[in-house]
């Protein structure tokens, strides 16, 4: 697998496609097994997503999602409640964020 990886990466700095910076760099991510990908913003708000304790009514997961979002908590809850009218997947979502997101 390691030797897959490592020749496309010699062939591609051959062809001149990657400058020696660049190879190097590919060939110790290769090596290490880190993940050549970069992490996201958005990859990093969902890592960073975490219940609120100070900001709650219920499970802390609107003021979680205000922090990490921008909008503000009781826009969340508005759209909860609004979800809730419409279709009721809403407290399903809820239900989910409150069980798996851990609390700050």
């Amino acid at each position: 697998m390691f030797a897959n990886d490592l020749d496309r990466l010699a062939a591609l700095h051959s062809n001149g496609k990657l400058s020696d910076e660049e190879f190097q760099r590919a060939k110790a991510r290769v090596l290490d097994g880190q993940d050549p990908a970069p992490a996201t913003a958005a990859a990093a708000a969902v890592n960073g997503l975490r219940r609120s304790r100070s900001d709650r009514w219920i499970g802390g997961v609107c003021g979680g999602l205000a922090r990490v979002t921008g909008l503000e908590a009781w826009g969340w809850r508005l759209l909860f409640v609004l979800g809730l009218f419409l279709s009721g997947c809403s407290l399903l979502a809820y239900a989910l964020l409150w069980i798996f997101v851990p609390n700050e």
